[in-house]
């Protein structure tokens, strides 16, 4: 009894072996491009973060007075700040924020007497986004980013005080 030779097996093997060996290196390249994806988005999440900064900064030097301009010399009578105009666009941004839109908005949200002090509340919100048509987006892309800071900011003056510091706080 002769036993006859089997052929074509390896070649079978091979192919097989390929095509699981193929399928696995595009799964690898496939979760790498995602994990590249995902860092620079959370990479521009940061620069968004540090551009409403910039926005919420910017907003508290406007409304917060202080150098004192609207009173320099006599705190007769007290002028109080007020919120600059709503939404206000941030100039562009220079450095790693460049390419950032940044939009401020303020309301005045209460006036209240405290002893001598004349205090106001401002309400403000600071959006950064990566969109150069501004914040939302109408139509965000796969790289869109958003974030939006929120404050309140008190500012008090003492009319009592003596000139030029007639600020409290």
């Amino acid at each position: 009894m002769r036993l006859e030779r089997q052929t074509g097996f390896s070649i079978i093997a091979a192919i097989f072996l390929l095509v699981v060996l193929a399928l696995l290196g595009a799964l690898i390249a496939s979760v790498t491009g995602m994990q590249q994806q995902s860092g620079q988005l959370d990479l521009q999440g940061v620069r968004a973060y540090q551009a409403a900064r910039a926005g919420m900064e910017w907003s508290a030097s406007q409304v917060l007075d202080p150098n004192n301009a609207l009173n320099p010399a006599s705190c007769s009578p007290i002028v109080m700040p007020s919120c600059p105009v709503s939404p206000q666009n941030l100039p562009a941004l220079a450095g790693s924020l460049a390419g950032f839109t940044v939009t401020v908005t303020c309301a005045q949200t209460a006036d209240t007497t405290e002893g001598n002090r004349n205090v106001r509340v401002f309400q403000v919100v600071a959006t950064a986004c990566n969109d150069p048509s501004g914040c939302p987006s109408a139509s965000p892309s796969s790289s869109y980013v958003e974030r939006q800071l929120q404050a309140s900011l008190a500012k008090c003056k003492d009319s009592t005080a003596a000139a030029p510091r007639c600020s409290c706080g």
